[in-house]
């Protein structure tokens, strides 16, 4: 159970003195200004994370990345693309999350601040009258003290000229003496009657202190539970980022132990092979070497010529036999020829 309270601890001895008071405004405003930079955080976490998550987004989406790649691992590559986008989604989300989260921040600092004006106008005024109030009495002591001395000094006039001066003067002396206590009286009253009236509204005051000391811890108590708890829920929303960001890369490392090395080569081979055959060896061949190991170049095969046989007995009668090798008799003398061979008969 917690002892320390508020309107144990903020007073001070002067009257009019609003130290304690003004310690504990002070410490509230601190309070709101701690809740606005946190808000504040809370904006600029969300721009960053929105950022973050939109140039994620456009890198997925535009920028190339093992792109010609084949089979298994293509396919890896399309789920890491896509869960990349889906971080980056996560991250516009989160974005929008803790602007939510930063209004919830607004509204309850904006709450507070009205409900501790209303507080704070009530003892603003208490705090007016009072001090007015002092005033008058302080005037009014004053008075008073010096209608004291005033009769005090007139009765101290009568005792030392009782016996030096006229009756005339002592009747003076005496009337003076009477208005002095009549006025004495009169401010003597004054002044009680605003001792009393001090104390009464000093009575209010200490009552509406207290009462407001007591508002103002409330409000404390609650601002710091609050803050606590959106801090907390902050952190729990980073941390759920995480996990469901870490279970977007365990759909890729799943995708990745589907990816078969072997698989893939044969994808490769099976579409892009050229051949079985490589060429054959390139050998040192010495030039004279060649030369004198050439063989010669053959000729064509000759068509066979079919001979003529042996001419046959002849038959006919000279002449035919001239006309037949292309003698053709002439007058007087018989004309020479070549033969089909090309030999002169």
């Amino acid at each position: 159970m917690r002892e320390t309270k508020f309107r144990d601890h903020f007073w001070s001895t002067d009257l009019t003195s609003t130290v304690g008071y003004d310690s504990i405004i002070q410490h509230l405003n601190d309070g709101r200004k701690n809740c606005k930079e946190f808000e504040d955080f809370l904006k600029e976490r969300a721009i960053i994370e929105e950022k973050y998550g939109k140039e994620l987004i456009n890198l997925s989406k535009k920028k190339p990345c093992g792109q010609s790649e084949l089979n298994t691992l293509k396919r890896s590559l399309d789920v890491f693309k896509q869960q990349v986008d889906n971080v980056g989604q996560g991250h516009i989300q989160l974005a929008q999350i803790l602007r939510e989260e930063a209004k919830k921040m607004e509204d309850f600092r904006e709450k507070q601040k009205l409900h501790r004006k209303k507080i704070e106008l009530i003892m603003e005024a208490i705090h007016k009258n009072r001090n007015l109030q002092y005033k008058k009495t302080m005037e009014a002591k004053r008075l008073y003290e010096q209608r004291c001395r005033d009769k005090d000094e007139a009765e101290q006039a009568v005792h030392r000229n009782a016996n030096l001066v006229t009756q005339k003067q002592q009747e003076k002396l005496f009337l003076k003496l009477a208005q002095t206590k009549s006025a004495l009286e009169d401010s003597d009253r004054s002044y009680q009657q605003s001792v009393t009236t001090l104390e009464k509204i000093r009575e209010e005051w200490q009552k509406e202190h207290i009462k407001a000391c007591e508002f103002f811890e409330t409000q404390e108590c609650e601002r710091i539970n609050y803050f606590r708890n959106a801090l907390w829920l902050h952190v729990n929303q980073l941390s759920q980022d995480c996990v469901q960001n870490d279970e977007k890369y365990e759909e890729i490392r799943k995708s990745l132990e589907l990816c078969s090395i072997e698989k893939d080569i044969d994808f490769f081979v099976n579409l892009r092979k050229t051949g079985s055959l490589a060429p054959a060896p390139v050998v040192y061949e010495n030039y004279y070497n060649t030369q004198r190991n050439a063989t010669p170049v053959r000729s064509p095969v000759p068509v066979p010529i079919s001979r003529r046989g042996p001419l046959p007995t002849p038959t006919s009668a000279p002449g035919e036999l001239l006309a037949l090798w292309g003698f053709w008799p002439h007058r007087g003398s018989l004309c020479s020829c070549s033969s089909p061979s090309g030999h002169e008969l």
